[in-house]
């Protein structure tokens, strides 16, 4: 029975995380089939314009918009949760430690610096930022760029999408600021289980809700990791005085994004070599 008991809380562990990963898909996919609609039915043009070759061209232009956003999205999500970031399978130097060096009890070996061991994935990460619950996955050295560039087409992808969704809210303001329209914006699943509206009012409800606020949630992670990556530091490293690895915006940025950082966002498949190797650091003494 012990047994069976932990291999099911193991099987449960396992489906657990991978849950932030399929809820983050879920809603991603969510929202692209939502605007994408938008764009092919209720697109905001004339009736007369709806037929014409600008009308077309117009609806062409905003999906390949849409799923070039989308597409970057996804594969340097999946880039990131596959690239490791860990210590594991990495040769540290052996007996030649420098400064900055530790010793990692639970890993039981000796970690450079900016190396730190996260609970979460029972490995030490190097250059580790943290652990990002969204993913289920550490942001380290390997995997910084996916990680941002993931960040700024989601930042890119929800302003558009707030923006495709303005119409939603003017409609459902449209009879003015009242209890029910304020009700249906701010808690939709209350309406639409007490009959209150539509199952269709109630998914252009929510999904225009969750497009504001993941816009919002997105552009303060973007913005934070933008200052702290332009000061040479780590979200570990942010409250710290001292800045002992900040070679300038520019040098610091190429320490994240590699070699190419100014065209590598553009696509996750451009080869943009990183300048280090996560274990030793030029710093500023």
């Amino acid at each position: 029975m012990a047994r069976f008991m932990s291999r099911l809380w193991c099987k449960v562990e396992s489906s657990g995380r991978h849950l932030p990963i399929v809820l983050n898909a879920v809603l991603v996919f969510s929202i692209t089939a939502e605007v994408s609609y938008l764009v092919l039915v209720e697109a905001p043009l004339e009736p007369e314009q709806k037929t014409t070759e600008w009308s077309t061209m117009w609806k062409a232009m905003h999906l390949f918009a849409q799923y070039f956003m989308l597409g970057n999205i996804t594969w340097n999500a999946s880039l990131f949760v596959k690239t490791n970031p860990s210590i594991r399978g990495v040769f540290l130097g052996g007996d030649a430690l420098g400064q900055g060096w530790r010793y990692c009890y639970n890993c039981e070996t000796h970690t450079p610096p900016r190396c730190s061991h996260c609970y979460d994935c029972n490995v030490c990460v190097l250059r580790r930022d943290h652990h990002c619950v969204f993913f289920g996955q550490c942001v380290g050295f390997h995997n910084y760029r996916y990680f941002l560039t993931c960040l700024l087409f989601m930042w890119a992808g929800l302003l558009y999408a707030v923006v495709m969704n303005a119409e939603v809210f003017i409609v459902i303001l449209k009879e003015g600021v009242t209890f029910h329209s304020i009700m249906l914006l701010l808690v939709p699943w209350i309406m639409l289980v007490s009959g209150q509206v539509t199952a269709r009012a109630f998914a252009f409800a929510f999904i225009a809700d969750t497009c504001v606020l993941g816009f919002l949630l997105v552009a303060a992670f973007l913005f934070f990791h933008v200052a702290v990556m332009l000061r040479g530091q780590t979200t570990r490293e942010w409250y710290s005085t001292r800045q002992p690895y900040n070679l300038g915006a520019l040098a610091n940025i190429r320490e994240c994004l590699g070699k190419y950082w100014y065209i590598c966002w553009l696509c996750p498949l451009i080869p943009s070599p990183l300048p280090g190797d996560g274990i030793n650091f030029k710093g500023v003494h």
